[in-house]
């Protein structure tokens, strides 16, 4: 029987024309008993949006048919833009006329009007149907009118309100944050329908934000029985048997160094000086060995992808008895892993290097605030504390430096954005926001992941295996036409037709920093880039400036760190064999795609739950004063932030002194009468006038003039 591959592959001939099912069989030389198979495989390739049957019903690829396959990403704005699937073509921009019924993330055919970009924009296209929907169950707010019941989405890229009937079993009330099942799909002329499945609470309700958040992105809060259950059985001890079957580096001095209230440690570091350089060690978990392919845990570990970090709420891709036990390289335990041991001389060049499984035990379960106070601090207690070790800290942190001058040379890029960290009580409120630091410790440990996850994509790319690579594509034209307006109104200019290489942008990085414009600038930067995400193909990781990267140093929680492994386990065990590498080429493209969208999906919950955090924490402020300075100017107003991180809005209706206009050139407010300005940066003195929690929103009006 014929295969789908063997039938895309017949299709992505340039002679291809399209062809009719009867022909289709005559081609294959499909036998009588055969053919019900065979118009389902076609079916189904269909239904996938693999191949397209035109009104003539012949069969032939997308591409063929000027359509294209891929994810709709919506706006609050009521447009969409296409990233399809085929990562050598372009997003697609989709007015709201043309959506169709499309919703956030959904994959969807698009009719493209053109692909060729006019004067620097998108290709404009249509959606012609929807192939797989991503949202089922989604997370509102009730609104009651005089004859509907309706649910607002949450989130505001879910532009359309769901229509809801009354249920005797589910009371909702006006106002109630409820999860709703969509049961009719919306289209061109029509809204969503859906079913109320659970109330979750009173809009403002005390608790609600962290469930809030967890369903509204479909997260997995809890393992089924039957994981935890595989998980107990294959958390044994490590056995002599596989330590003999692996190098033994017990005898090598390392430490892993990690946050106060980290449980998952997936990394080790080990460091000796050489006559040419230095040798490091970095030793990451074995997870491949405790979670095999087609496992509960498996399949379990897909699905979630990537553990999600709720403020002091940790949604693991793996049971605890993995992630905290087991699979963690806690010290003093026996441990298997898989070390890359690399030669590194005195310019940051990895000489030689070398990858194998192994056993090791951690001297030392470090953390960043012990480390960077005997770096930094020099504190006398700390390092008596870990005399043994303080050599190789200061070895590390020598080590460090080098590898990022290297990567930096080359033109890698380091946004300084500050990060917060929100401590919250034992009921999960805030009681402090503070910036998160980013010493000498956790650069360093950033610095030799960085290292390890290039040389080991490296590595696989010259062994022609199929992995995930980390590709980070450069910025399009439309985006650096975007980036060079605003640019322009500070003095600093993106070459027009040069290539586009992180060089150009690092410069700038180094020009504006500890300018008043730097945090504008650098925001600005950083969204003209498009998103990494996770692919079969090596395409390049363009903020890192590196030609081949992966991510390969922490598979407890993330899952092309998982697959990485297991790809390299087969090359260093010689069980590479045909039949095997056909079958993972096969998945690797699933793969990414879910890895992606899960790390997308993540990240949007992280930082949501953090932004309504901080909209708690400054409740208790209403009233009170700060300064803070701009962070950006919108026609509506503009942003201040303080320096705890909380940004809040200054509306341009609340500025009294004048009648103020959006000067969209100099990114700044102008009085027309006076000509005070505002712009990124300015030091202001703000009062906290309102906070709604629930949006997230916070309000400042100005107490100066």
């Amino acid at each position: 029987m014929v295969t789908r591959e063997e039938v895309l592959a017949y299709m992505q001939q340039e002679s291809y024309r399209p062809l009719t099912y009867e022909e289709m069989l005559e081609v294959f030389a499909i036998k009588e008993e055969d053919m019900v198979k065979f118009a389902k495989l076609l079916g189904r390739l269909e239904k996938e949006g693999e191949i397209v049957k035109t009104r003539k019903n012949k069969y032939g690829l997308p591409e063929m048919m000027n359509l294209v396959k891929g994810t709709m990403r919506l706006s609050p704005w009521g447009y969409g833009i296409l990233v399809p699937d085929n990562p050598r073509i372009g997003e697609i921009f989709v007015y709201g006329r043309n959506l169709n019924g499309a919703m956030h993330n959904d994959k969807v055919m698009v009719r493209v009007h053109s692909l060729e970009r006019i004067g620097g924009q998108r290709p404009e296209g249509e959606v012609v149907r929807a192939i797989s929907r991503a949202n089922k169950e989604l997370v509102g707010t009730v609104k009651k009118g005089k004859h509907t019941l309706q649910v607002v989405p949450d989130d505001p890229r879910q532009i359309y309100p769901i229509y809801v009937k009354p249920s005797r079993k589910i009371k909702a009330s006006h106002g109630d944050k409820v999860l709703v099942k969509i049961t009719a799909w919306p289209d061109k002329d029509r809204y969503p329908e859906g079913k109320i499945l659970e109330v979750l609470g009173r809009k403002g309700e005390v608790g609600l934000d962290v469930q809030v958040v967890i369903k509204k992105h479909n997260l997995r809060a809890e393992f089924p029985p039957e994981v935890i259950k595989e998980a107990r059985e294959v958390a044994k001890p490590v056995s002599r048997e596989e330590i003999a079957r692996r190098k033994d580096l017990r005898h090598v001095r390392m430490v892993t160094i990690d946050g106060e209230d980290a449980k998952d440690l997936d990394d080790a570091v080990s460091i000796e000086k050489t006559e040419k350089g230095y040798r490091l060690g970095v030793h990451i978990a074995d997870v491949s060995h405790y979670v095999r392919e087609g496992s509960k845990l498996d399949k379990e570990a897909f699905l979630r992808g990537t553990s999600v970090y709720l403020v002091d709420k940790v949604l693991p891709m793996l049971p605890p008895e993995l992630s905290n036990d087991i699979c963690s390289l806690n010290a003093g335990e026996d441990r298997l892993a898989i070390s890359c041991i690399m030669d590194i001389d005195e310019k940051g060049r990895v000489v030689a290097y070398d990858l194998c499984k192994s056993v090791i035990n951690v001297n030392e379960r470090m953390t960043y605030t012990d480390v960077n106070k005997i770096l930094v601090e020099n504190d006398e207690e700390t390092k008596a504390k870990y005399a043994y070790l303080v050599e190789d800290f200061f070895l590390m942190k020598e080590l460090s430096d080098i590898i990022r001058a290297e990567r930096m040379k080359r033109g890698a890029l380091d946004f300084n954005f500050p990060e917060a960290k929100i401590i919250v009580d034992e009921k999960g409120r805030p009681i402090e926001i503070k910036k998160r630091e980013r010493g000498p410790a956790e650069m360093l440990i950033e610095d030799f992941m960085i290292r390890a996850n290039e040389v080991v994509a490296e590595h696989m790319y010259w062994q022609e295996v199929p992995i995930l690579y980390r590709v980070h594509e450069k910025p399009d034209e439309e985006a650096l036409a975007k980036v060079n307006l605003v640019l322009g109104v500070f003095g600093y200019k993106i070459p027009p037709h040069a290539r586009v290489e992180p060089r150009i942008y690092q410069k700038i990085l180094e020009e504006i920093k500890g300018k008043p414009e730097e945090g504008l600038l650098s925001m600005i930067l950083l969204r003209s880039m498009k998103h990494a995400r996770y692919m079969p193909e090596p395409l390049g990781h363009f903020g890192l400036a590196s030609k081949y990267y992966c991510h390969f140093t922490s598979p407890i929680r993330r899952y092309p760190d998982l697959i990485v492994h297991r790809v390299l386990t087969l090359l260093l065990e010689g069980g590479w064999k045909g039949r095997k590498r056909i079958a993972l080429e096969k998945k690797m493209p699933l793969y990414g795609e879910q890895s992606t969208q899960q790390e997308i999906r993540a990240e949007e919950a992280e930082r949501e739950l953090e932004s309504i955090k901080k909209a708690q924490y400054m409740q208790q402020f209403i009233g009170e004063e700060f300064v803070g300075r701009i962070s950006s100017v919108q026609p509506f107003g503009f942003f201040v932030e303080l320096d705890n991180t909380v940004e809040g809005l200054v509306h341009i209706s609340t500025i009294e002194d004048d009648y103020y206009e959006f000067n969209e050139r100099s990114c700044s407010l102008i009085g027309v009468h006076r000509g005070r300005k505002f712009s990124v940066g300015d030091e202001v003195k703000v009062q906290l006038v309102r906070v709604d929690v629930d949006d997230a929103k916070i309000d400042f009006e100005l107490t100066e003039y």
